[in-house]
């Protein structure tokens, strides 16, 4: 009989019936908010710990500090509950009341850092912080999402080649991107396994992931003021959309609508670039996107028409109206790697990170 932390992963891949039509490709959504802590950052969370327990990183007893508002926090309080580890949550003001409660039931520690960095961002001074605590508290960890080459190797090893396994005609994966490991670990599996699939990358505007002007967002879980370093080699994407805050929004409540399919706000980020690629590809084809985390856990904001008026979004959620958006969609970049790369080689030493070096042996 398998354990919690067993269930982890194989999660199902389904088809979309309504959303498009006639002449166009299949939408595939792989629902990893089927993961037991609701989000696809079980992947890496329990991928990171388990490697630091057997490199003896982790001890029985030990402290996981981790900065993360959202999904990752969520899913490292669920296997420190299960492992007995203690759980201390590096957040920042925007926390929603949701994750907070998330955390707080699996009894993780949450400690918010309100100072924002350079960027306006809260980003940079959380994972300073984070490392600072590690540094303080004995037997502590840091999983170190937006730095460690184990978050992307997660998605590599699980998530891509799942995907791959559930589909027979695929000709597009579509990922959004934040810490980097979703999209660097399957474009690296893809391009080895199936390089004619077209490996998509979303941001959104305001995030500098892909260059550009920083601005603020409301869109969670998607973005980033520098190119993280699991997104180390571009060149494995082939064409990266910027989409607005409007559009993810939209498309969340749309899929629940048109689709039954309950999924929060950078699922609706990630479906409006795949309803575009699908427009456009040929019929009978596949282009898939990731469900990432649970509607539940936005019912206060993007599913709360009050929410969205009082923040001048829409609360359409016609089918006609998501399909009218992707159509105006273009890419942001279709040369990625020589057009919008925004790396920060020293950042992690200047936040004071932990290092985890993988030999390329170890990503097999």
């Amino acid at each position: 009989m398998p354990e919690l932390l067993d269930v982890i992963g194989r999660t199902p891949a389904i088809r979309l019936r309504n959303l498009t039509l006639d002449g166009e490709a299949q939408l595939i959504a792989k629902l990893e908010n089927t993961n037991p802590a609701g989000s696809l950052k079980d992947r890496p969370a329990w991928h990171i710990v388990e490697y630091a327990e057997r490199a003896g990183l982790l001890r029985p007893g030990g402290t996981i500090i981790e900065s993360s508002s959202g999904n990752f926090s969520i899913a490292l309080a669920m296997i420190g509950a299960s492992r007995g580890y203690r759980v201390i949550a590096v957040v920042d003001p925007k926390l929603t009341p949701t994750n907070r409660g998330l955390l707080e039931a699996f009894g993780s520690e949450i400690v918010v850092v309100d100072e924002p960095d350079d960027s306006g961002s809260y980003h940079k001074t959380r994972i300073a912080y984070a490392n600072r605590l590690h540094r303080e508290i004995r037997n502590s960890f840091r999983p170190d999402q937006c730095f460690n080459p184990l978050n992307s190797r997660a998605h590599y090893r699980t998530t891509a080649r799942e995907l791959l396994a559930q589909t027979r005609r695929l000709t597009a994966v579509v990922c959004t991107v934040s810490t980097g490991g979703q999209l660097g670990g399957i474009a690296k599996a893809v391009k080895e396994r199936a390089p004619h699939v077209a490996v998509i990358g979303v941001d959104v505007w305001g995030s500098t992931v892909f260059g550009g002007e920083p601005h603020p967002y409301l869109v969670p879980g998607v973005g980033l003021s520098w190119t993280p370093s699991n997104l180390s080699d571009l060149s494995l994407v082939d064409r990266v959309y910027k989409v607005t805050d409007e559009d993810a929004f939209r498309a969340c409540r749309t899929l629940v609508r048109s689709e039954g399919l309950f999924a929060g706000v950078s699922t609706g980020a990630a479906l409006t670039v795949a309803l575009a690629e699908a427009m456009r590809a040929r019929p009978g084809r596949q282009v898939a996107f990731l469900a990432a985390d649970r509607g539940e856990r936005y019912l206060a904001t993007a599913f709360n028409d009050d929410w969205l008026k009082a923040h001048g979004l829409t609360t359409a959620t016609a089918p006609e109206g998501l399909r009218a958006r992707a159509r105006e969609l273009v890419p942001h970049s279709t040369r990625p790697a020589a057009e919008c790369a925004n790396h920060r080689p020293g950042l992690a030493a200047e936040l004071g990170c932990p290092s985890i070096v993988l030999a390329r042996s170890e990503w097999r």
